[in-house]
């Protein structure tokens, strides 16, 4: 197989932020104490996965990123926006999420990373209340996130730049005119069109500059088609939304596990406790709304209920977040789940979770970037559907249905690895 020609990882990646909340402080937080103390980045893929090469008898398996060449981290920067003006110590002392012998020896460097003014709309984040906010109207704020990424990288001495939204949850609301054309979308920008979110102006800008870009929160976003209009114009990476971690990563592994045993199931109700900032946010039931239909599309289309009526066709799904300000961080999620097997005989499956939010969002952040500079410098643009791998909504291209098995996501991750490789993929039917 041809190698494709993947432009060197050189010169420093800038990695830009918006929202210098909890997750993104852990991430940056971990990058800074590998530097400094070495210390190990677990649940980052592209740092600590090894990738199977040829058939098993070959014995080759490197380390991903000695496959195709990803940014050291070595070469990260970080620049990131913000409701507050906290800079990325202080949001990390307020999230709570890290202990201080995590956050004091990178005191400094963290203290240096100060966000610039975000975009806000308090009707899109009903729980917060922005003290430091631009100004203007909607070309206006997109214009201003603009020169922010290029002051920013010519402070930084930037090669290349990748954006990864970590911001709060916006309100869930269905696409309208003006997100169905470039040209609509820009009109809508000229005349402050509130249907346009704060959100939409950071993918706006970073497409719109041929940075790629990847939204980690549930709320309506790049998806839009004026949006995916304007990465394959300008050669833009970008990806689908929502991390997926915690209870729906669970869901992801547990649930094609069922199915692949043809074992039914009646229903599957989840529950989740948080503290933190998003679980004030998801408080607001608009917030919440966004993130209940990527959390409950991931089922329907595992389980294929049409093709398996006996099995999953009356599967009832329930899902629910609560606001628990003394758990913080510390997310804890219940899963019950009836199950039905030979004969009609009832079972049940009980999780019970206590997962860290950030701490395994982190990571995923970390991927994300990391993958992205390399679509970029693969010549790849617009939708990777490859990196649905990590995401609870993944775009696909022909409005095909999403996958959300996590082992056939993986198997086309890897896949697509190997293709950027010049290695042949691997199917499995081979092996002896």
């Amino acid at each position: 197989m041809n190698k494709p020609n993947i432009a060197p990882a050189d010169g420093k990646l800038g990695v830009l932020i918006p929202g210098l909340g909890a997750v993104s402080t852990t991430y940056i937080a971990g990058i800074l104490n590998s530097r400094k103390r070495k210390v190990p980045l677990f649940g980052s893929v592209a740092e600590l996965a090894h990738i199977r090469l040829g058939h098993r008898t070959e014995h080759r398996q490197p380390l991903i990123r000695e496959l195709v060449p990803l940014a050291a981290m070595s070469d990260l920067e970080f620049g990131a926006w913000d409701l507050f003006p906290d800079n990325a110590y202080e949001a990390a002392k307020t999230a709570g999420v890290l202990k201080p012998e995590d956050l004091e020896p990178i005191r400094s460097e963290m203290e240096a990373i100060k966000p610039w003014t975000g975009a806000f709309d308090r009707d899109y984040v009903k729980k917060l209340e922005g003290v430091h906010i631009k100004r203007g109207n909607r070309r206006a704020m997109a214009n201003e996130i603009m020169e922010d990424i290029k002051r920013f990288k010519q402070a930084k001495n930037c090669a290349r730049l990748v954006m990864v939204w970590c911001g709060s949850t916006e309100v869930y609301h269905e696409p309208e005119d003006v997100h169905n054309s470039l040209e609509a979308f820009e009109k809508g920008l000229d005349n402050d069109d509130h249907r346009i979110s704060p959100s939409m102006l950071y993918a706006y800008a970073a497409l719109k500059l041929g940075i790629p870009y990847a939204n980690g929160a549930p709320h309506m976003n790049c998806e839009i088609p004026a949006l995916r209009t304007l990465a394959d114009q300008t050669d833009a990476p970008m990806t689908g939304k929502d991390f997926k971690t915690g209870q729906t990563l669970l869901k992801t592994i547990i649930a094609p596990g069922l199915k692949a045993r043809m074992i039914g199931v009646r229903g599957w109700f989840s529950t989740n406790i948080l503290g933190n900032r998003d679980g004030e946010v998801l408080d607001d039931p608009g917030s919440f709304r966004s993130k209940e239909v990527t959390k409950g599309s991931v089922l329907d289309t595992i389980f294929q209920s049409d093709l398996y009526p006996d099995l999953y066709g009356d599967l009832y799904h329930k899902i629910r977040i609560n606001y628990y300000p003394p758990r913080g961080d510390e997310k804890e999620a219940w899963d019950n789940i009836d199950l039905v097997g030979w004969l009609g005989y009832p079972m049940q499956l009980k999780i019970n979770f206590l997962c860290r939010d950030s701490i395994l969002a982190a990571p995923v952040v970390h991927d994300l970037a990391l993958f992205l500079d390399l679509s970029k410098r693969a010549g790849l643009k617009g939708v990777q559907e490859w990196l649905g791998f990590y995401l609870k909504a993944p775009l696909t291209i022909d409005k095909l249905p999403p996958e959300h098995d996590l082992f056939i996501q993986q198997l086309k991750f890897k896949n697509t690895l190997r293709q950027l490789a010049g290695e042949e993929p691997i199917t499995h039917l081979e092996d002896r």
